[in-house]
């Protein structure tokens, strides 16, 4: 998986989202251009290549001041956007790139 071939997608066209996803953003007071932001300047920090029904990728983007992370689906024709959150440092390290290991 290549940034650029989410680059390619992250129009108005083509980007897709479902309405659970969308409310979801609404609560985080997460915008739609902060969400093409973070797509159009971050960088993949995780791949999912076997989610179904489309493979996938997390992205942060920092630079906007507060982090952000974006979970997006790759189809040949659309850009899917599964979820959007501000990481929590309880759950990431301060370069919101790294998981915490979680006590068992």
């Amino acid at each position: 998986m290549n940034i650029k071939d989410f680059h390619k997608l992250c129009t108005d066209e083509t980007i897709q989202m479902s309405d659970h996803c969308y409310k979801r953003c609404v609560e985080r007071k997460i915008t739609y251009d902060e969400i093409k932001t973070a797509i159009l300047n971050g960088e993949i920090i995780e791949e999912y290549p076997a989610d179904y029904p489309y493979p996938s990728a997390l992205i942060l983007e920092c630079r906007t001041g507060k982090p952000l992370h974006v979970v997006t689906g790759l189809s040949e024709d659309y850009l899917w956007i599964i979820t959007a959150y501000h990481p929590d440092t309880d759950k990431w390290e301060s370069d919101y790139k790294t998981r915490k290991e979680q006590d068992i």
